[in-house]
């Protein structure tokens, strides 16, 4: 057959996230909600430490910068699946295929590398606190993620330059409601056995190895902090569980995904959507309601908003 992901017409057809209706219907009002109540509540996130002073700790640079990532993350696949509802179609462009398995991959690598700075970060703070300022300075802070976005362009460029040589000139249905190189492989018109073993080292083990060091970099970090000094022991444990809890959710979900990529399961879409939807934009908000300084900014900020827009 005549091959044609180099065309311009080639299309891939999205098989949604359910041939049920109802059920979809069902997913996108989920997603409108966490888009209308919790997305701009990241912005505010952002908003409040860009302007508050109090909140200059490298601590919350780190934390305006993941805020940042989950929003653009968020951003990648859910414009097409309310497009794709509402029009009634179910395609997607090869150009616009290739362009998800970037965006998901680079976005998701930037955010696993700022999860390993902020876990160095804390190792700092609790072990060498007398070094600290002077360790984490602000041109360290961005170099951490000029770095995060570095890797993560290299780890993302990696994935699409290994699937654009494919030739695809059978079936083009994803089993799925985006692109992702899990999916999109088992269409390719050739023995994919060699590069399916790559992608799932550089997917799956990769990110299997950066889980597991950061637990047990945060495992270490609680046990030092129960055996320290009574004086600040309680907001260094919330702040390590918390980070704890944003790593696991995180995670848990892309282990699942890409160390088991080219078998399918009934539970591959739920876990994909809120791998990909709903866990990004949760991720800043369980931050914010566990770190009591971010409440109180964010209060002084809206009370501030109240008053100048009441004058």
């Amino acid at each position: 057959m005549e091959t044609w992901n180099q065309t311009v017409a080639a299309k891939f057809v999205l098989q949604g996230l359910s041939q049920i209706w109802e059920l979809q219907l069902f997913f996108c009002a989920l997603l409108l909600l966490f888009y209308v109540i919790i997305l701009p509540g990241n912005i505010l996130i952002i908003v409040t430490i860009l302007k508050d002073p109090r909140l200059g700790s490298p601590m919350f640079f780190f934390l305006a910068n993941l805020a940042f990532m989950d929003i653009c993350y968020s951003c990648v696949t859910p414009p097409k699946i309310i497009s794709n509802l509402f029009s009634g179609s179910r395609t997607i462009s090869y150009s616009g295929c290739m362009a998800q398995i970037f965006f998901i991959h680079f976005l998701g690598a930037a955010e696993t590398s700022l999860l390993i700075s902020m876990a160095i970060d804390r190792y700092v703070a609790i072990c060498h606190p007398l070094h600290y300022t002077t360790m984490v300075t602000r041109a360290i802070c961005w170099v951490l993620v000029l770095c995060a976005w570095t890797g993560a362009f290299i780890h993302s460029i990696i994935q699409v330059v290994l699937i654009v040589p494919l030739h695809f000139c059978g079936p083009n249905e994803v089993d799925n409601f985006f692109c992702d190189i899990t999916q999109v492989i088992k269409l390719a018109c050739t023995n994919t056995y060699t590069l399916e073993f790559f992608m799932f080292v550089n997917s799956g083990l990769i990110a299997t190895g950066c889980f597991l060091l950061i637990l047990i970099s945060y495992g270490v970090l609680l046990v030092k902090v129960k055996m320290g000094s009574s004086q600040g022991k309680s907001k260094a444990s919330s702040t390590c569980i918390t980070h704890i809890i944003i790593v696991f959710i995180m995670f848990t979900p892309a282990t699942y995904i890409y160390c088991r990529p080219f078998q399918d399961s009934a539970y591959d879409k739920v876990v994909a959507f809120f791998h990909t939807v709903v866990f990004p934009l949760m991720n800043p908000m369980i931050y914010t309601l566990r770190n009591k300084e971010i409440k109180v900014a964010m209060w002084r900020l809206l009370k501030k908003y109240n008053i100048c827009r009441d004058k």
